[in-house]
């Protein structure tokens, strides 16, 4: 058998070698490829089941990101000792490429496909997300599954007022941005960024340069294709089965049901239903029709109810584009009415209710020290982080029943969002050396809750005291396109965001974006589009801000009186072992006198957290006590320890837990001005004594003296003195 060709193509990002192999590795799958971004290498497969997935009415896409802690030299931590869940991070970068490739599927298509991206080997200045992405795009294109792609993708930093493809990690940290950009040739499919309060032209600017670099990867995927199938290393696409109406229910049920729903949906904007009362309307509505057909077409309920699901799509998208008018009412550009509370829960470190017609959410803060960060057990360099934000969705927040169980990608996702939304605004650990955890609840939900998270963890900062450089707020953007006519509609409820072609979530402060996310579900926008959506968000993020500033116009004073108090202090890191003791004896001794925590830094910063300020001032002493050096010129007051014929030793600095303090000695020389002949007529054993530091021995040994602080001594006293030692001389 002759031997296998293997094709391997390169082309240059970001000033870096990106390359593109097949033929090598995983010959079973739909499409393998191996692709190598300067030292990353991940290896990417798409696969698509033979038969069609019967009782759903979906397209079964799953896109899995497999990390290996090999890849960075990491040994898993924990007892098993091997790779368990996804991270985080694992997730949130499978849902990354999940959102540019899922509209590039035939409607109806319900054959399973699985992409499998497994990171073999990371190199920091290489982001294996992006290397995953645009292999997902190759595998996808080079395998028999009916993909319309490719799509590339990119970040975008912004370093020193210029736009640069894919950072280097040195370039990343000094980026006002962190931009991703995918799309096809033609127009953008997804966008998602963190970013200090970067303008909105300047956010347009880098998805136009960014999208410039995807249309140069498209081509080179495109020619990647084009040289598989000549060596027969990739495969024909196939046609596949697609989940289609009967022609004739669709004939028969569009005329009525369009009557039947039209007057529906008017209805429901006349009377400004809200969604209970409207879902309830026309579930009625829809109902009766499905009924009133069943007879005709026995056994196809579920088409009839497609027909009349799809009909009444497009009479919504209709109002809007004709009319300029949404279901519940509003104008394109109208936000749903506001209320705002702080405060609202006693015992916690800050609270904030956030309710946006009928999305509410619940955001509360709490406030831990420094050794309460969350581990990370990853991919990435950060080994901790000290801000975290949480988010849960449970099933009453939609009326709706259904068991509890961990996080899954959607809570993943939108707490993510949220957090690089508020993070460029938390204060530095230098200035606010708190860990910070924000939890949102979602409480009832009507779309957007992830920017309805924004706002309430917002208020909740402020509430806690907590000193944010600005407020931020969120808003959740849509779109209806329709040939040439396009309506942008700003603060999307659920039934808009279902029945749209785009959820674009913008977030930042007055002066600029924080964070941003856009999902398309048609084949791209044009920039001309996002341009639009990127002010008519502004508009309207503002329009939420002022609503904020009403209630709680600027952090707390004060931190809650139930948050801890960190105080901290820098001590000679050389001394870190004094304050910890042999087996930890004396910081655990520290720790169980006072009731505080105390954190320490390798570089000798000392943290100290305590609800009550005593106990952590009382801490600060002992440790200050423990680390202090005796200053040769400084006074002290000490505690005389033991008296001998040439002088007293003093204790200038207290021991604490049964260590030794630091003392010296004060010679017989040195307790007074006038000639002392006996110690004890100047000082004895536990009496408390000011002395002045005036230098060390040659051996070490700390020299005090009482004699240099004191005052001198008066005339008189002196003249008494030398009276007294004359007469003694006589007798």
């Amino acid at each position: 058998m002759a031997e296998k060709p293997i094709l391997i193509k390169e082309m240059e990002i970001g000033g870096r070698s990106l390359q593109l192999e097949t033929g090598r590795v995983a010959g079973q799958a739909g499409g393998a490829v191996l692709v190598r971004y300067g030292d990353t290498v991940v290896l990417v497969t798409a696969t698509m089941s033979k038969t069609v997935r019967e009782g759903i009415d979906f397209f079964p896409l799953t896109v899995d990101y497999e990390e290996r802690l090999y890849a960075v030299g990491k040994i898993p931590g924990g007892f098993i000792k091997r790779e368990g869940r996804p991270s985080e991070k694992a997730i949130l970068s499978g849902r990354l490429i999940d959102r540019p490739i899922r509209p590039l599927f035939p409607k109806g298509c319900r054959n399973e496909v699985q992409v499998v991206a497994t990171i073999l080997s990371v190199d920091q200045d290489n982001a294996p997300e992006i290397a995953a992405m645009i292999g997902a795009s190759a595998a996808l294109h080079i395998s028999e599954i009916p993909f319309q792609g490719p799509i590339g993708g990119v970040i975008v930093g912004l370093v020193d007022g210029e736009y640069v493809i894919n950072p280097t990690l040195a370039q990343a940290e000094k980026s006002l941005m962190h931009l991703v950009v995918a799309g096809t040739r033609d127009a953008v499919m997804m966008v998602e960024a963190g970013a200090k309060e970067v303008p909105e032209d300047q956010i347009l600017g880098g998805i136009t340069f960014g999208h410039e670099k995807v249309k140069e990867i498209v081509e080179f995927i495109e020619n990647f294709r084009e040289e598989a199938l000549a060596l027969g290393l990739a495969k024909e696409k196939i046609t596949p089965v697609l989940a289609q109406v009967d022609p004739q229910v669709e004939e028969a049920v569009s005329g009525p049901a369009t009557e039947e729903l039209t007057a529906a949906v008017r209805q429901c904007i006349e009377r400004r239903l809200d969604k209970q009362a409207r879902e309830a309307f026309l579930d009625e509505v829809k109902a009766k029709l499905v009924e009133s057909f069943q007879e005709t077409f026995p056994e196809q309920e579920q088409s009839i109810l497609a027909v009349i699901e799809a009909v009444e799509k497009k009479i919504v998208r209709r109002f809007i584009l004709e009319e300029g008018v949404r279901i519940d009412g509003r104008a394109l550009d109208e936000i749903r009415p506001i209320s705002v509370e702080a405060g609202i829960l006693p015992r916690t470190h800050g609270s904030g209710l956030f309710t946006r017609g009928q999305t509410q959410v619940l955001s509360v803060v709490t406030l831990g020290a420094i050794s309460d960060e969350q581990i990370l057990d990853d991919l990435g360099i950060e080994e901790a982080k000290r801000f975290m934000h949480h988010y849960n969705f449970p099933p009453y927040s939609t009326g709706e029943t259904r068991p509890m169980r961990s996080p899954g990608r959607r809570e993943i996702g939108h707490g993510a969002l949220a957090e690089r939304a508020l993070e460029p605004v938390i204060p530095g650990e230098e200035t606010f050396p708190y860990t910070i955890r924000l939890v949102s609840e979602v409480l009832s939900s009507n779309g957007s809750t992830s920017m309805g998270s924004v706002c309430g963890s917002c208020v909740a900062l402020m509430d806690a005291g907590i000193p944010i450089k600005a407020p931020v707020a969120g808003v959740a953007m849509g779109l209806v396109k329709e040939e040439d006519k396009v309506a942008i509609l700003t603060d999307i409820q659920g039934i808009e965001d279902h029945l749209g072609d785009m959820d674009f979530k913008v977030a930042g402060t007055a002066r600029g974006i924080t964070a941003l996310q856009m999902d398309i579900k048609i084949p791209g926008i044009s920039e001309d589009i996002l341009e639009k959506a990127l002010a008519q968000a502004r508009e309207g993020r503002l329009y939420i801000l002022n609503k904020i500033l009403e209630v709680i116009p600027a952090p707390r004073p004060e931190l809650s009186p139930y948050a801890p108090r960190i105080i901290h202090t820098t001590i000679d890191p050389d001394k870190i072992r004094e304050v910890i003791g042999p087996g930890g004896k004396v910081i655990k001794k520290i720790i169980d006198e006072t009731g505080v925590e105390i954190d320490i830094e390798d570089d000798g910063r000392v943290y100290i957290a305590a609800v009550d300020p005593a106990a952590a001032k009382r801490a600060l002493e002992i440790i200050e006590n423990i680390t202090k050096d005796v200053v040769v010129g400084e006074i002290y007051t000490g505690k005389v320890t033991r008296v001998t014929d040439f002088g007293a030793f003093v204790e200038v600095v207290p021991g604490v837990f049964g260590m030794p303090g630091k003392e010296g000695l004060v010679h017989i020389s040195h307790l007074a001005h006038h000639r002392v002949n006996r110690v004890e007529d100047v000082v004895k054993e536990g009496d408390t004594i000011v002395v002045k530091a005036i230098g060390f021995d040659n051996q070490g040994r700390l020299k005090l003296s009482r004699k240099e602080a004191l005052p001198p001594e008066p005339r008189e006293a002196a003249t008494y003195h030398r009276r007294s030692k004359g007469r003694q001389g006589r007798h």
